[in-house]
């Protein structure tokens, strides 16, 4: 669970307050998806939210336990730059990045975060960068060509 956000809606008798959950699911091997649920409960919230992250859970392409090369996914006016990292380094990552890299499988990135800092929208951000990464492999498939043995490695 990344955050929970609560909502009040005036009405005649005062204020009904209802809740919104962000949750990120994964099983830190490498699939990852992100769910919102409402309710006017929390459990509730946090149960759809869940059940909406398992069903867009995606498979995202890893390096060892890094990424193979720099991507940057925008949602909003959020930015994320993730980097890879040598074996070691950890998981530099805000608040609301962190869990996305983790719930990965991802144990060694740099990240950084630019424009608006909501949960919703860096995590959002996030999952875009993850959705960019290619292996060596795809990348020669899609131009057709050979890349040379250490192309994109961390020198």
């Amino acid at each position: 669970m990344v955050r929970i956000y609560r909502c009040a809606k005036v009405v005649k008798g005062g204020r009904t307050f209802s809740f919104g959950a962000l949750v990120v699911a994964g099983d830190r091997k490498g699939s990852i998806g992100i769910g919102y649920g409402k309710a006017n409960e929390v459990p509730p919230s946090v149960e759809k939210a869940t059940k909406d992250a398992r069903k867009t859970m995606f498979k995202v392409n890893l390096k060892g336990s890094t990424i193979p090369h720099v991507v940057k996914g925008t949602a909003g006016a959020s930015t994320v730059v993730l980097v890879p990292a040598r074996p070691g380094t950890g998981v530099t990552a805000g608040k609301s990045v962190r869990p996305c890299l983790e719930l990965a499988g991802i144990t060694d990135v740099l990240s950084k975060a630019y424009g608006s800092t909501s949960p919703k929208n860096l995590v959002k951000a996030t999952i875009a960068a993850l959705r960019q990464l290619q292996s060596k492999e795809q990348v020669e498939r899609i131009r057709g060509v050979a890349l040379p043995a250490g192309a994109g490695e961390i020198v």
